[in-house]
Order: C-alpha cells, then structure tokens, then sequence
C-alpha cells in the first residue's frame, strides 16, 4: 500500500487532565503541564475540548496553551457563535468542529453534516478566512465525509469510538465490520482530497490497525493516554503509543 502521510502524527488530549483538576477545584494537575510534557515525549500536536458547560478545559487553560505550546494546538469545538467568537480571538492552528450535548459523559457520535450543510458552511467560512485548518469530526459515512468535504472542511477525523467499543465488549464480527467501514471511507476521503484524521477510544490493543490506514494522517489519543499515565507515567504512555503507532506504519 502507498504510505501517503510519511510519519503518522500523535495528538494527544489533555482534557482529562483538567477533570482530574476540577474534581476538586484546586489548580492541579496542571493540563498545561501535560501538554508541555506531551510535546517534550513527542506529541505532534496537543487536542483539547473547550465544551460550553466547561466541564473540563476552561476558558484561562486556551489562553495558556496558546502561550505555551511550540506545537500545533487543536482546539475542538461545538458550532456555536461563543466558541466561534474565542476561536476567532485565538486563530488556532486547526479547529476540530463535534457535536456536543450537556447529558453525555464524552462526544458520543459524529457530527451530522448533510442535514446542516448550510449552517456549518457560513459557520466555518470565518474560521477558514482567519487561517485556521478546520476539520469535522464524523462518522466513517460516505454522505457526512462528502458533505463535509462539500463544505469546505480541508480535514475530517473519524470516529473510532464503536471501532473500540465493539472490541472491548468482545463483538469481533461487528468490529470487523466497523473497521473495514473505516477503511474504506478513509480511501474515499482522501480520494476527494480531504486530510484523514482519526479518534475516540484508542488504546494499545486497537491502535495498530488504523494507524496502518496509508490515508489516515493524524490519531487524536487523550482518554487512554491520561490514564494509562497515572500507571507508567505520562512520557512512557506516550512513548509506548508513538512506537505501536510506527510499527503499525511501518
């Protein structure tokens, strides 16, 4: 197979950094911190979720990281004038727009594209205008990844998220399925000449068979990764991802 993307990038999340923090409502841990020590164990970019009920990244943590990181900064994002309005102030280096409900405990599925094509079209207009990369983070469904592409997103990421899920409950025939689904809709993704990024629920054991997708550019990792540190430490977590991840390319 033809390895487009050279060197798969590791953007590592730190939102769950800023849980732990909020658990108690004190200043530490720090996600800056672990976003400095993510781009020091080799992260290529760090991702974080500024959510409107700012359950985790606050509002001073995208300040901090947009001071402190030498790394690309992934600030992902609901379709809203609020979140529009800080990415604007900020002009990320990429925005990753996903949907967003207050009841779930994490983003639960892809963003629906085709039924708000308009809306999302004037809504990243602005954001395209102001140079930051915007990609739609969706379902492996050839009608969301042309309507993003219709858009004008330049990068979509697939939701890994059922992938992973079907593994862990040991469903093999589905995650097969789900697998070979995101398969597929990488290499028609990039057919339309949209970047590939994948996400959601990566761990060591389900890593290596998308990162061995030639199309898919970039793995978006946070959950795992955070608690795997309180274990081995988060260096060593990240570490142990980037090498699978190179195996698996290779």
């Amino acid at each position: 197979m033809t390895n487009y993307a050279g060197k798969l990038r590791l953007g590592v999340n730190i939102d769950h950094v800023a849980t732990v923090r909020n658990a108690r409502g004190s200043a530490y841990p720090d996600p800056i911190r672990a976003a400095k020590l993510a781009e020091e164990a080799g992260a290529d970019g760090i991702t974080a979720h500024l959510r409107e009920d700012r359950r985790h990244i606050t509002d001073p943590d995208i300040d901090g990281l947009m001071e402190a990181l030498s790394v690309p900064l992934n600030f992902e994002m609901a379709a809203t004038d609020e979140m529009q309005a800080i990415a604007l102030r900020h002009k990320p280096h990429a925005v990753c727009i996903v949907p967003e409900k207050r009841e779930e405990r994490t983003t639960e599925g892809g963003l629906e594209v085709a039924r708000e094509e308009n809306k999302l079209a004037h809504f990243i207009a602005p954001l395209r205008e102001v140079g930051c990369r915007v990609s739609i983070f969706i379902a492996a469904d050839q009608k969301q990844i042309e309507a993003a592409h219709r858009i004008g997103a330049q990068v979509i990421e697939l939701h890994t998220g059922a992938y992973c899920d079907f593994h862990a409950e040991g469903r093999l025939q589905e995650r097969d399925e789900e697998l070979a689904r995101l398969r597929d809709m990488s290499a028609f993704a990039h057919s339309l000449g949209l970047e590939v990024h994948a996400g959601h629920g990566l761990t060591y054991d389900t890593v290596q068979p998308i990162a061995a997708f030639p199309e898919v550019m970039e793995l978006n990792i946070g959950h795992f990764l955070i608690g795997e540190a309180i274990f081995r430490g988060l260096t060593p977590a990240i570490a142990e991802m980037r090498r699978l991840m190179d195996e698996a390319r290779a």
